[in-house]
This record gives C-alpha cells, structure tokens and sequence, in this order.
C-alpha cells in the first residue's frame, strides 16, 4: 500500500489529508482478504477511490480491530458466517 501511494502523488495527497480512523480502515480493508492476489486488486481500487475523492472504503463492514465502539450487528452476522465456513 505504502509503494502504491508514494508511486501516485494525487492518491498520496488525499490520504494524508484524510483521519488517522479513516487511514485505520483503508489498511484494514486492504489486509482483510486472504489471498495476494485479491489484496493487490484492494490496494489498487484505495488507490483509485482516494484519488477519487473517497475518504473511507465502501460497502464493507468495517474495521472489527476497533475497540472504541461495540461491533454492530451487521458485523456480528458476517463474523459468524465467516466462522462457520471454517
């Protein structure tokens, strides 16, 4: 993620202007998926969204590292399909 921002200035001035929360959830949502392959496709799509004029990912549950808020029940529902998977 670091080389993908420092490599596109305009991505790169939109997330220094954006929260630290908000930079929290970008890294989360990028770190969220398992495979190499889809975590490239995550870095590359932050990239276009901040360049965009997005200020934090979209449709996602959000970040469940956060231990300043409970977890919603949307969460809750989609951490527990996950785990049934297993």
């Amino acid at each position: 993620m670091k080389k993908a921002l420092t490599a596109d200035k305009a991505a790169l001035a939109q997330w220094e202007d954006i929260t630290p929360l908000a930079r929290n959830e970008w890294i989360c949502w990028v770190e969220s998926v398992k495979t190499p392959q889809i975590r490239q496709q995550h870095v590359e799509r932050a990239v276009a969204d901040l360049k965009g004029g997005k200020r934090r990912p979209c449709c996602w549950m959000g970040c469940v590292h956060r231990k300043d808020k409970p977890l919603s029940p949307s969460q809750k529902f989609l951490i527990g399909k996950r785990a049934k998977k297993k």
